[in-house]
């Protein structure tokens, strides 16, 4: 069987860590999202085509053209056009069944094996704010309807972005028009093959979607399951407290439920908590969390739960406070100051 992974977006809402990279080779407990995806989808699949776009030469240079017994391959989508249209443009490398799924979520293998036991299915999610997703009304365990976003209740199971289809599905998309975001949406062509085949809802077990760059401290604490990841050649020196750290990174100060990222320093003296700092960073100062945090994201305010904040790549900060809910952009350098809003 085939699988598609959609990876072409550019992630703004993950700023300033996709503004270095595209958002797939993001890193929970020191692999990648697409390698929790690929290795989940061993003995499942023997060809994955990877739709790429934004930074896709950074894709196809990490992964080659195998990864592990999976053949790749890789098509572009020149246009961000929409879910739809990122599909469409695999088409003629699908040969029956496949798999669909996003390649900035992270999925686990036994909602895969849940998901291919019928001809066509969708994965889908509990969720407590079904406003900020796109639900699905299911009948009998069969979709009925799709509503994006509802701003009244009519369900709470959310679409986990996870397909299982058949060529069908390229017949459908054609017919697919513009929504009102100027996109060609997947659920509509969904929709319109729902008409005619039966399509099995199959409640996830474990579902980690990654839209903030706090998605990926929670992503990141799962899949570690509260046990400590060091990198290759790391020197750890004083205390890493529920946390990754990359390969090549000195740890001098302390730090807690964070992701550190390949070749940086936390020197001494220093405190990170529930942060993410990039690659190549070097950082002395103090990241302090706070419970009921927010961060700007293209312009509103998310609420973030506990959080501490985001450090671009290669930023060089010597002897800086960094206030809950900032966000540094890359190649920055700072020094004795107190960060109080993102750094851009």
């Amino acid at each position: 069987m085939q699988a598609v992974i959609l990876a072409a977006g550019m992630s703004t809402r993950t700023y300033p860590l996709t503004l270095t990279r595209p958002k797939p080779l993001l890193k929970a407990a020191n692999k990648t999202i697409l390698e929790h995806n690929l290795d989940n989808l061993i003995g499942f699949v023997d060809e994955v085509i990877l739709v790429v776009g934004y930074k896709k030469e950074m894709i196809k240079k990490y992964f080659g053209n195998k990864y592990k017994n999976i053949k790749l391959k890789y098509v572009e989508q020149k246009e961000q056009l929409g879910t739809a249209h990122a599909l469409s443009v695999a088409e003629s490398y699908i040969q029956d069944k496949f798999i669909l799924m996003m390649g900035d979520d992270i999925y686990s293998n036994g909602d895969i094996k849940n998901c291919i036991k019928y001809p066509y299915s969708i994965l889908t999610t509990i969720v407590k704010d079904p406003q900020n997703f796109g639900v699905i009304i299911e009948e009998r365990g069969l979709l009925k309807d799709f509503v994006e976003k509802p701003k009244t209740f009519v369900s709470n199971l959310a679409n986990a972005a996870f397909y299982c289809f058949d060529k069908k599905i390229f017949r459908c998309l054609k017919q697919v028009k513009k929504s009102e975001r100027n996109e060609f949406e997947l659920p509509d062509a969904i929709k319109l093959l729902s008409k005619g085949e039966k399509i099995h809802c199959i409640r996830a077990k474990q579902w980690l979607p990654i839209a903030y760059p706090w998605d990926l401290l929670k992503a990141d604490k799962i899949l570690r399951k509260g046990k400590n990841i060091i990198g290759k050649h790391s020197k750890i020196n004083k205390k890493i407290i529920n946390s990754s750290v990359g390969n090549n990174c000195t740890i001098n100060g302390i730090v807690k439920n964070s992701i550190i990222m390949n070749n940086s320093v936390v020197d001494k003296g220093s405190t990170v908590e529930d942060s993410v700092i990039g690659e190549n960073v070097y950082f002395s100062g103090k990241i302090k969390s706070k419970n009921n945090s927010t961060s700007i994201v293209n312009g509103k305010e998310i609420k973030t739960n506990k959080f501490g904040a985001v450090v671009g790549d290669s930023v060089k900060a010597k002897n800086i406070t960094i206030s809950s809910g900032c966000k540094i952009w890359p190649d920055k350098t700072i020094s004795n100051k107190t960060i109080i809003e993102d750094l851009i």
